[in-house]
C-alpha cells in the first residue's frame, strides 16, 4: 500500500490528480453497506406499504444517480463516464437490516471506487429519508469497498 497521498502536491496543497498519462482500462468497484431499523419499519418496506411508495425502488434510482453525481459531491474526484451501475438490495430479517451492494464500472484512466461508495451511501440515505417519519433511529452501518479491478494497481479484494 502506498503511503503517499496523491491529492496533495509537493508543497502540501490539495489538487486534482493528473491521470492523463494513465492507460484506459476497464475498471470495476463493488461497495456495500447496510441500514439497521425497527422490525416494523422493515416489515413496512417489505410489504410496500410506506406512504412515500416503493422504498427500495426509489433508493435504487437514487443510488444510480448518486454514482453519476459523485464528482459534484467529492471535490477532487474526476467526473468519469460510467458504463454500468448495478444496485442490489437484500433484506436480513433477523438483524432488521437492508443491505445495499453497488457495482460501478467504467473504461477510463481512474477508478470507480468513489462512485460505488457514494451510490451505497445515497441509496441507504434514501431509505432513511423515506422511512424517517416512522423510525428516526435507523442507523447506516458498515459502508465499505469490497473489491476493485483495473488500472495499474490491478485487483484488490477486502479481506473480510
Amino acid at each position: 500500500m502506498s503511503s503517499e497521498l496523491t491529492h496533495f502536491d509537493a508543497a502540501g496543497n490539495a489538487h486534482m490528480v493528473d491521470v492523463s498519462a494513465k492507460a484506459e482500462t476497464v475498471r470495476r468497484a463493488v461497495a456495500t453497506g447496510s441500514i439497521r431499523m425497527q422490525p416494523a419499519t422493515l416489515a413496512m418496506i417489505m410489504s410496500g406499504s410506506a406512504k412515500k411508495g416503493d422504498v427500495l425502488g426509489v433508493a435504487r434510482i437514487a443510488a444510480i444517480q448518486g454514482a453519476k453525481r459523485t464528482s459534484d459531491l467529492i471535490p477532487l474526484c474526476h467526473p468519469i463516464p460510467l458504463t454500468r451501475v448495478a444496485v442490489e438490495f437484500s433484506v436480513n430479517e433477523p438483524e432488521n437490516r437492508v443491505h445495499c451492494t453497488v457495482t460501478a464500472e467504467t473504461v477510463g484512466r481512474t477508478g470507480v471506487e468513489m462512485e460505488a461508495l457514494t451510490a451505497v451511501n445515497v441509496g441507504l440515505l434514501t431509505i432513511y429519508d423515506m422511512c424517517k417519519a416512522v423510525d428516526r433511529g435507523m442507523c447506516i452501518e458498515s459502508v465499505g469497498l469490497l473489491e476493485k479491478e483495473g488500472g495499474k494497481s490491478g485487483h484488490w479484494k477486502a479481506s473480510v
